[in-house]
């Protein structure tokens, strides 16, 4: 069904791939050699890999290959992924949404690292949040809870006081575990259980409440939780 939701919360925490920024093509790219370089199917890796720390997904993939040939292969393919920005742009509504959260308390919780999320956000001409979650901010990568509750100690809220703005299922269960509501963005998030799902960010309205609260006017909403 849709509808219009309202969410209150104290904090908002976003994903970046999928979320605020469409990369769907470099990872495709960069995805399928891999998959190609290690006899796989690129369309069952690209089923595991949004979301996730490059490392984490290759554990999954290949579960009896050594985790230190992961991470440096992880190493070598956030190296691509950072110089390959072809066709990365705004999730619509992005660059609004984020100018509407100026002086609200937000932060960037990816699975990017620092120069991948840098390049990405520049090339699909978005400003980055003051307080960022990279890649190098966490021991576990999503759907471990940690890289939220981190965001959500950063800006000295409660985790059951922020929201997270999510596409892929890791990221949805990542917030889901961290105690928090969860707004879906995209396609890929209604097959996995947010409160709620849009399209993309032109349905997402913001409101200041006057006691520092932020209001979510969500419309076009399909609740799935």
């Amino acid at each position: 069904m849709t509808a219009t939701a309202v969410l209150t919360a104290r904090a908002l925490l976003l994903d970046m791939d999928g979320t605020l920024v469409n990369s769907d093509a470099s990872v495709e790219r960069v995805w399928r050699r891999w998959a190609e370089r290690n006899g796989l199917d690129g369309d069952e890796v690209m089923k595991v890999v949004h979301g996730r720390q490059g490392y984490a997904s290759m554990a999954l993939l290949l579960p009896d290959r050594p985790m230190e040939q992961n991470h440096a292969d992880n190493a070598r393919m956030l190296a691509e992924e950072t110089s390959d920005t072809e066709g990365v742009v705004e999730i619509p509504g992005a660059s609004a949404f984020l100018a509407s959260l100026d002086g609200l308390p937000h932060a960037l919780v990816t699975s990017a690292d620092v120069a991948l999320s840098t390049a990405r956000m520049a090339a699909a001409g978005l400003e980055q949040p003051a307080v960022r979650v990279t890649a190098e901010s966490v021991g576990a990568s999503k759907p471990d809870p940690e890289g939220f509750l981190k965001g959500a100690a950063e800006l000295g809220v409660a985790p059951a006081d922020c929201v997270v703005f999510e596409d892929s299922g890791a990221g949805i269960a990542a917030g889901r575990a961290a105690g928090m509501r969860v707004v879906g963005i995209g396609p890929r998030a209604g097959f996995h259980d947010p409160d709620v799902v849009v399209r993309d960010l032109t349905r997402v309205r913001v409101e200041r409440g006057a006691d520092g609260t932020i209001l979510l006017h969500i419309t076009d909403a399909g609740h799935t939780g």
